[in-house]
C-alpha cells in the first residue's frame, strides 16, 4: 500500500498547500520593507521553523490519534489501513481482506450500507453514537477519499475509498441514557398523579350515562393539567366539569388537583355555574398567580332538560340532537381562571331526550397547521355521524382526532346522554307537579295530591307513607316562611324518589335544633331525618327549591 499517494489526497490537504503557498508569498512581500529588517531577523532567530502539515507523516499522526481509524478502498472495500487504537479496541487485522471478513465489528453499527453509500455519492455520512460488539458507543464518520487503490493485486486499480474515523462516545451515551431514564420516571410520575387527581369511577346520575377518557400528550414529562369530574347534586340535578389547567408536568397537575378539589366542594353549595367560576377565579390566582386554567362548569336539569353552563375561557360544548345535528353552545364565554376582573355569566343550550353533549379540552382539535376553528367543526361533523353509547363515542371522537400515544398534548373528553326511555323502562321516569295556590289550604291539597300520585306509582305502604309526610312538611315550611308563586314537585327515577317544593323567597332553610316551648322549626328536622338526603338552592329566576329524595330499594 502506496500511503503516502493516499495521504496526499485525504480531504484539505490541498488547501492547506494553498496556504502554505499564500503564507510564503506574504512572508517575502513583508521582507520587501513592510517589516523592519531587524525585526524580520529577530523573528528568525527565536522562532523555530514550524513544520508544513504537508510535512508530518500521516500514517504517524493517525497512528497516535485516540479514535479508531480504518481506511478501505475499492469496491469491495478492500482494508487498507487500521490505527493503533483501532487495533488496540478490536485486535489485529487482516489487511487488503474485504472489510466484512475483515472488520466484522462494523456490521451491528450498521456501517457497510454506509460505506457504498460514501463511495457512490462522494459525501461524507455520520452515524452518530451506534454500540459496537465490545459494548462501547461510537460515533461514525466515513469520509470518501481518492487514491491509486492497493498494489497488492487483490484490489485493482480503483482509487476510490473511505476512511472511517469512530469517536468513542460511550460516557455521552449512558448520560444520555440516564437522561431519558430520569425524564420517563418524571413522566410516570406526573402521569400517575394525574390519573390518581382524576376520578376513578364516574358518578353515574340517574338521568344520564356518562362516559370520559384521558390520554397523557407526549413522550416526556409533559403530561398537562386536563381533568373532568360528573357530581350528582341531589334532587335529580347533575354537574358536569371539564378544564385544563395551561402549562406541563408535575406543577400543571398539582394546580389541577386543587382546582378539581374546589369544584367539588362549591359544587355541594348547589351554586348556579357562573358562581362557581367567579369562586375559582379567585382561588386560581391564589394557588399560582402565574398559573392560569380554562374550564367549563355546567349543570343538568331534569326538569328543565337543559344544560346551563358557565366558561372560563374554555373551548364550546357540543350537543347532537337524535337527529344529527350538532349545535354549538358558544355564549357567554369568560376569560380563564386566575386572571381576575370579570363578572362570569351562565347560559344555557337544550338537552332533550336522545341528544348527545360532549365537553373536551384543546388537545382533541387544536393542530399547529390548522385554525382552531378548523379543529372544532371537525369534531362536529364526527360527532354528528357517532351514534352509541357514551363510551363508544367518545372513542370514535378520539380516533377522528387521530389522537396517538404520541399525541403532543394532553385530551380529555366527556360525553354524556341523555335517553329517550320507552316502553317499561319509561314506567320508572315519571313527573308530577301541583300548582300551590291560596293560603293554608293548600296543605291538604298538597297531601292528597302526593298521596295519590305515590299511590299510582305503586309504591310500598311505608315509602308511600314517608313520602307524603315529606311532602307535606316542605309544603308546610314554604307556605310559613316564603312567597308565591309555589310549586310541589314529585319525581321517580329507576333509583329514588324525589320530592321539591319552590317558592319565590330566596331565604335557603336550614337544619336547627328546636326547643321543648317552639312551635316551629321542626319541619326541616323531620325531613332530614326520614329521607335519604336533603337539600336547598336558590333558582335562577329568584326564589329556592327545597327537596329530598328517599332511595329504592332494588327488586
Amino acid at each position: 500500500m502506496n500511503f503516502t499517494r493516499w495521504s496526499a489526497r485525504l480531504p484539505g490537504t490541498q488547501r492547506r498547500a494553498a496556504t502554505r503557498t499564500d503564507t510564503s508569498v506574504a512572508s517575502d512581500r513583508r521582507g520587501d520593507g513592510s517589516v523592519p529588517a531587524a525585526r524580520a531577523e529577530q523573528l528568525t532567530d527565536e522562532a523555530p521553523p514550524t513544520p508544513d502539515v504537508d510535512d508530518l507523516p500521516v500514517r504517524d499522526v493517525l497512528d497516535r490519534v485516540p479514535a479508531l481509524v480504518a481506511l478501505v478502498h475499492g469496491p469491495e472495500h478492500r482494508l487498507a489501513y487500521v490505527n493503533d487504537a483501532y487495533v488496540a479496541a478490536f485486535g489485529t487485522r487482516d489487511l487488503g481482506a474485504r472489510a466484512r471478513e475483515a472488520l466484522p465489528e462494523l456490521d451491528e453499527p450498521g456501517l457497510f450500507p454506509l460505506l457504498d453509500q460514501v463511495q457512490r455519492s462522494g459525501r461524507p455520512r455520520t452515524l452518530k453514537s451506534r454500540k459496537a460488539p465490545d459494548g462501547r458507543s461510537y460515533t461514525f464518520t466515513c469520509t470518501p477519499v481518492t487514491g491509486t487503490g492497493s498494489e497488492d493485486g487483490r484490489g485493482g486499480r480503483d482509487g476510490r475509498g473511505v476512511l472511517v474515523f469512530a469517536t468513542d462516545v460511550t460516557d455521552h451515551a449512558e448520560a444520555a441514557g440516564r437522561l431519558r431514564a430520569s425524564e420517563r420516571s418524571q413522566r410516570e410520575t406526573a402521569v400517575t398523579l394525574q390519573r390518581s387527581l382524576l376520578p376513578q369511577e364516574l358518578e353515574e346520575p340517574d338521568d344520564l350515562r356518562v362516559a370520559a377518557t384521558y390520554h397523557p400528550g407526549g413522550t416526556e414529562a409533559a403530561v398537562g393539567g386536563d381533568w373532568y369530574d360528573v357530581i350528582t347534586l341531589g334532587g335529580g340535578r347533575t354537574a358536569l366539569v371539564i378544564g385544563d389547567v395551561m402549562g406541563r408536568g408535575v406543577r400543571a397537575a398539582a394546580v389541577m388537583g386543587q382546582l378539581r378539589t374546589a369544584v367539588r366542594a362549591y359544587a355541594r353549595l348547589d351554586l348556579p355555574p357562573h358562581e362557581v367560576l367567579q369562586l375559582l377565579d379567585g382561588l386560581a390566582a391564589e394557588i399560582d398567580a402565574n398559573q392560569i386554567a380554562t374550564c367549563v362548569y355546567a349543570i343538568h336539569d331534569p326538569n328543565e332538560g337543559r344544560l346551563v353552563y358557565a366558561s372560563a375561557g374554555h373551548l364550546p360544548i357540543l350537543v347532537r340532537d337524535e337527529d344529527g345535528t350538532v349545535q354549538r353552545a358558544d355564549e357567554p364565554t369568560g376569560p380563564p381562571l386566575g386572571t381576575g376582573g370579570w363578572i362570569h355569566a351562565s347560559g344555557s343550550i337544550a338537552l332533550p331526550p336522545g341528544s348527545t353533549a360532549v365537553l373536551y379540552t384543546d388537545g382533541l382539535v387544536e393542530r399547529r397547521d390548522e385554525d382552531l376553528d378548523e379543529g372544532i367543526a371537525a369534531l362536529e361533523r364526527a360527532l354528528s355521524g357517532a351514534t352509541g353509547t357514551p363510551q363508544v363515542v367518545c372513542d370514535r371522537l378520539i380516533r377522528s382526532a387521530g389522537v396517538t400515544p404520541e399525541h403532543d398534548d394532553d385530551v380529555a373528553v366527556l360525553v354524556l346522554q341523555h335517553p329517550a326511555r320507552k316502553g317499561t323502562e319509561a314506567e320508572l321516569f315519571r313527573n308530577a307537579a301541583l300548582e300551590l295556590l291560596g293560603g293554608v289550604e293548600a296543605a291538604p291539597r298538597a297531601r292528597a295530591f302526593a298521596s295519590g300520585v305515590l299511590t299510582s306509582w305503586r309504591f310500598p305502604t311505608d315509602l308511600h307513607d314517608l313520602g307524603v309526610l315529606a311532602a307535606s312538611e316542605l309544603v308546610a315550611n314554604s307556605l310559613q316562611h316564603g312567597t308565591p308563586p309555589m310549586r310541589l314537585r314529585l319525581r321517580r327515577t329507576d333509583r329514588r324518589l324525589i320530592i321539591e317544593v319552590t317558592d319565590g323567597d330566596d331565604h335557603l332553610p336550614r337544619r336547627r335544633r328546636a326547643e321543648p316551648g317552639d312551635e316551629s322549626g321542626r319541619g326541616i328536622a323531620i325531613v332530614a331525618t326520614i329521607a335519604s338526603n336533603w337539600g336547598s338552592r336558590r333558582t335562577p329566576g329568584g326564589g329556592k327549591a327545597v327537596w329530598c329524595e328517599f332511595v329504592l330499594q332494588k327488586p
